[in-house]
């Protein structure tokens, strides 16, 4: 599996309902497993920034990897990337091949 990084920015209207962040932050994980089961979140941060979220997750491709997005966008985020990460001792191996 692979580890994406999702950061995502929410719509003016959803961050008006900060109050109700629990419940909309739960609906959208019950939505990313059932469209996605495969993907396993690993972390959930709180941002103060251009982003709101940055969720650490793994998925087996980045096809999934764009689903998560998309359900992000259809929830209420006005942006949502999903980030491909290589572990820091990989990317070191990776270099020494260049």
């Amino acid at each position: 599996m692979a580890t994406f990084i999702l950061m995502t920015k929410l719509s003016t209207e959803v961050s008006k309902r900060m109050k109700e962040r629990a419940i909309i932050g739960e609906k959208w994980r019950k939505v990313v497993k059932e469209k996605c089961p495969e993907v396993k979140f690993i972390s959930h941060y709180a941002l103060l920034g251009p982003y709101d979220f940055l969720d650490i997750y793994e998925a087996p491709d980045e096809e999934v990897a764009s689903k998560v997005s998309m359900i992000s966008l259809s929830l209420g985020a006005v942006k949502a990337e999903s980030w491909t990460a290589i572990p820091y001792k990989r990317f070191v191996e990776l270099t020494k091949e260049i």
